[in-house]
């Protein structure tokens, strides 16, 4: 397939720039090939189409590979991507903060066994992209060359299906929601002094080919708002927030989900005013169904990425086919869920996403695989290589990592503990992979006292181990929530999108930092 017009570099920076200053949706404008008007978006685009927008032939691609395989590397793939990103912030009740960034290049990796060869440019030209290629095979020295395959386009899901492209959303059309929400947030509580308000809308275009011969492409959107409240009540002050965020396009932000943001965020702010912060020590904790989560995917999760196993990082680099929970707990890592944050129709190795069984009735299944770590393993990928642009080499990483339900009830599980933690949601965690020790701050929590729920808590860490708080769940309930926020996880310098999920959970025992700890 041959382009019929080509936009440079610098014209298409300009264009970018011009539209920045208006805060507007930045759409990488080319002629169709027929010279008939604009490319299509969203999920519309057929491989065609993502050919002319990275003005790039099948033909270019594969001489691009045959120079990166020139020195005797074993495999290569070429990742192309055009991401753009726009940002409007609400603040003292104006709306006073707008930004777009535009990142577009290909990334050419190379490997020969478990080593990689990597480089990335910003220019989409044959010529550039060569000498990227040249960079990465430099991490092979052969004279034999591995012949690539024709490449095959390859069929690719949608889970993430919109109504419109964020492409073609204008700020006009996103304002409002920022006012609306604002509003709301004053009218719910007169302690409401202060609100901030962010709307995050993200478009990916991204195309993979590798020598194997396989081709795909997607769209990735993604949208979030947030919002951040601060209250005054007798001199004393409290701030919590509440956020959304999917592979979702402007119709999710409805006006329930308006309500919902703002009563959120004042519901969890306002309740800190009767917060008591409880004695330290050993105690029962319940972690609620949903956002808690994010234990799981920190303490846990991490741990199960094949690469800490590999390289006998990971507390749990020998315990595969053996137990690690009671037999009710079960844990899925899921790229295919529909509109969460963390999905992906196909991972940034081109292989399709899939729900992995980590745990499984309590044994240990599975790792999450990228391509190298199959290999030294001898399974398929699990669809786990994960990128943060075309800068950066996939490295495996969760996606959605959720444990399953259970065959308790919520209720159950609260009335079983007489004096224990309710922990709703958590920030600023720190975890160490080899051994899963992990310490979290409870954003948002409260006391269980003789089977009730009672007062909400503040200024509360919990402190334990992972793999040792994965054998002391002794309750789960059957009321399975993902994650709702805007979550990133930062791994090896790379931040990517992922979500985690959680029944109510019972936890025999963890160690509570508060009163006299």
């Amino acid at each position: 397939m041959k382009n019929q017009s080509r936009v440079t570099r610098r014209e298409f920076m300009r264009n970018c720039a011009a539209g920045t200053a208006g805060a507007a949706v930045l759409p990488y404008v080319v002629k169709a090939a027929n010279g008939s008007g604009t490319i299509p978006t969203g999920a519309n685009m057929k491989l065609e189409d993502y050919l002319n927008h990275f003005q790039v032939t099948e033909e270019h691609i594969q001489q691009v590979m045959a120079e990166a395989l020139s020195r005797g590397g074993d495999y290569c793939d070429v990742y192309f991507e055009h991401n753009i990103s726009n940002y409007i912030g609400l603040e003292d009740k104006a709306v006073n903060r707008a930004y777009s960034n535009v990142d577009y290049g290909v990334g050419i990796r190379v490997l020969k066994g478990d080593q990689t060869g990597y480089s990335f440019t910003e220019e989409i030209s044959l010529k550039a992209m060569k000498q990227a290629a040249r960079t990465a095979a430099n991490i092979a020295n052969a004279s034999a060359q591995i012949p690539t395959a024709e490449l095959t386009p390859r069929p690719v899901p949608n889970y993430y299906p919109i109504k419109t492209a964020w492409e073609d959303v204008s700020i006009d059309k996103k304002i409002p929601f920022l006012q609306t929400i604002n509003e709301k947030v004053f009218a719910l509580d007169p302690r409401i002094i202060k609100s901030n308000i962010w709307f995050i809308n993200n478009t990916s275009k991204v195309l993979i080919a590798t020598s194997e011969g396989k081709l795909v492409y997607d769209y990735r959107p993604m949208g979030q708002i947030a919002v951040s409240c601060l209250a005054e009540q007798n001199g004393a002050r409290e701030q919590n927030g509440f956020n959304l965020s999917g592979r979702r396009g402007i119709d999710f932000f409805t006006p329930e989900t308006v309500d919902r943001l703002a009563g959120e965020a004042v519901r969890r702010t306002v309740a800190l005013f009767d917060a008591v912060k409880p004695q330290a020590g050993e105690m029962e904790v319940v972690l609620a169904a949903g956002s808690s989560g994010i234990l799981l995917h920190e303490a846990i999760g991490h741990g199960m990425e094949a690469d800490f196993n590999r390289k006998k990082v990971s507390i749990f680099s020998d315990k595969i086919n053996k137990p690690v929970a009671e037999k009710f707990v079960s844990i899925v890592d899921n790229g295919t869920n529909a509109h969460i944050r963390g999905s992906l129709n196909i991972d940034d190795e081109a292989n399709p996403t899939e729900e992995t069984y980590l745990v499984e009735n309590g044994i240990l299944k599975s790792y999450l695989h990228d391509r190298i770590s199959a290999q030294h393993y001898k399974v398929k990928p699990t669809g786990n290589g994960r990128r943060q642009s075309f800068r950066y080499a996939p490295l495996p990483r969760m996606c959605n990592t959720y444990m399953l339900p259970g065959p308790h009830s919520k209720e159950e599980i609260i009335k079983s503990v007489k004096k224990g933690l309710y922990a709703e949601d958590f920030t600023n965690g720190e975890v160490y992979i080899g051994a899963g020790d992990f310490t979290f701050y409870v954003k948002s929590g409260y006391l269980i006292e003789n089977g009730e729920i009672t007062k909400p808590v503040k200024d509360v860490n919990i402190i334990g181990n992972g793999p040792e708080v994965l054998q002391k769940i002794v309750m789960v309930a059957d009321d399975l929530k993902m994650a709702e926020g805007g979550w990133t996880c930062g791994k090896n310098g790379q931040g990517v999108p992922v979500s985690q999920g959680l029944p109510t959970v019972k936890v025999s025992a963890i160690t509570v930092g508060g009163l006299n700890a």
